[in-house]
């Protein structure tokens, strides 16, 4: 007889869990779960796939029986990736009086939003946002804040081991006036300096930014023979236009806004070979992603825009459910809960990784250098950049 795969085992041990606790409680009160992202605006193209990732993760949650008896209530907010507007979404969030909140895409709307929660010690997950500074803030004890992407921290060395193994050493860093792009850019000179290697051309420009032919031009005379980008796929699909205007065939490689629509679309065959860091490319390599897969597009009737976002908000989704199944008392205070998400005792075998005891008093991120994998942009979509990433994507990672 075949056996039981062990990610449906572990859904069935948390639907009887819920629907036990739900006996004792039958009714009441719903449980709020705060989500703030770029639901509208230029970062749209992950913030509506992360929600999306929440959803389906709620709803399924909500179908055994939620927690306790109570029902997980979404409250959304949208921060445009426009800092203030974060800032005041997160504040209305804790106003609300939300359990914990899922959420930020973008690292400088992050930024100036994390105060809001630390103070309120009211636990944040970040599901999209990597700069490295999120989760450095607060001292790791006493941190409230905690993150499922990929910190820029060890995407930048996982991208230049790939271009120094690919014989591209002299680079050209194109990194926006952002958190993001700042923090980025400090990843990648600190990833090339322990190779020994200087940065040959740096560029900074803001957001919204329509020509960068100048710096191309300065970056092409430098002589790079890569160009590194840090920035989102607008701005990205900027860059791959102009070196295409210049005719200057370098490859562009970068984080994984890379893999974004905005940066895909915006630049069509100027994208064609990009290289980026991922932790989840869209494909049904086990049957815990295939499901996911399946349950996302017969939900929303479309494909993921960013498969990494939406699965990502879905794991921290079940992440966030794993540490309140372990609050039996029915009052997952901020502080009990972040003690609750730094000691989850049961295997989540998720969509990007399998998630083992993902956070720790001392380490509020989930995912470590081993799980990341170079995706490439080909025929318009993301697949694996090396063939050895796709056999390695047949066995669901874990942290390391």
């Amino acid at each position: 007889m075949r056996s039981t795969p062990r990610w449906i085992a572990a859904l069935a041990g948390t639907a009887a869990l819920c629907l036990s606790l739900a006996a004792q409680a039958q009714g009441g009160p719903t449980l709020k779960l705060g989500v703030i992202g770029p639901f509208t605006g230029p970062s749209s193209d992950f913030g509506v796939p992360m929600l999306q990732g929440v959803q389906l993760a709620a709803e399924e949650i909500n179908a055994v029986g939620g927690y306790m008896g109570r029902q997980l209530e979404l409250v959304i907010k949208d921060d445009q990736a426009n800092p203030d507007v974060g800032l005041k979404g997160a504040q209305e969030l804790v106003a609300a009086g939300v359990t914990a909140t899922i959420g930020f895409c973008n690292t400088g709307v992050a930024q100036k939003a994390l105060e809001v929660f630390q103070n309120a010690k009211s636990p944040l997950i970040i599901p999209c946002a990597t700069g490295t500074p999120l989760t450095a803030k607060y001292p790791a004890p006493q941190s409230y804040i905690f993150r499922t992407s990929a910190r820029d921290a060890i995407q930048a060395p996982f991208v230049v081991e790939d271009i120094v193994k690919r014989g591209w050493t002299k680079v050209a860093i194109f990194a926006d006036t952002t958190g993001y792009g700042e923090a980025g850019l400090k990843d990648v000179e600190a990833a090339l300096a322990a190779k020994n290697l200087k940065a040959v051309h740096v560029a900074r420009f803001p957001l919204g930014v329509k020509d960068l032919l100048t710096e191309l031009k300065a970056a092409r005379d430098a002589g790079a023979d890569v160009v590194f980008s840090y920035t989102v796929g607008v701005e990205n699909a900027v860059i791959a236009n102009g070196r295409k205007e210049l005719k200057w065939k370098v490859p562009q490689v970068g984080a994984w806004p890379l893999s974004f629509p905005f940066f895909i679309n915006g630049a069509k065959d100027a994208a064609e070979g990009a290289m980026m860091a991922q932790t989840f490319i869209a494909e049904p390599s086990n049957e815990r992603r295939a499901s996911f897969l399946t349950s996302y597009k017969r939900k929303f009737h479309t494909a993921m825009a960013v498969p990494m976002a939406a699965a990502q908000g879905y794991d921290s989704t079940y992440l966030l459910a794993f540490s309140l199944f372990g609050v039996r008392d029915g009052n997952p205070t901020g502080p009990v809960l972040k003690a609750a998400l730094e000691n989850i005792a049961r295997v989540y075998y998720g969509v990007v990784a399998t998630y083992e005891h993902p956070f720790s008093l001392n380490d509020k991120d989930a995912i470590s250098q081993n799980m990341l994998v170079m995706g490439k942009v080909s025929n318009g979509v993301v697949t694996f950049a090396r063939p050895e990433d796709a056999k390695r994507n047949l066995v669901v990672k874990r942290k390391n």
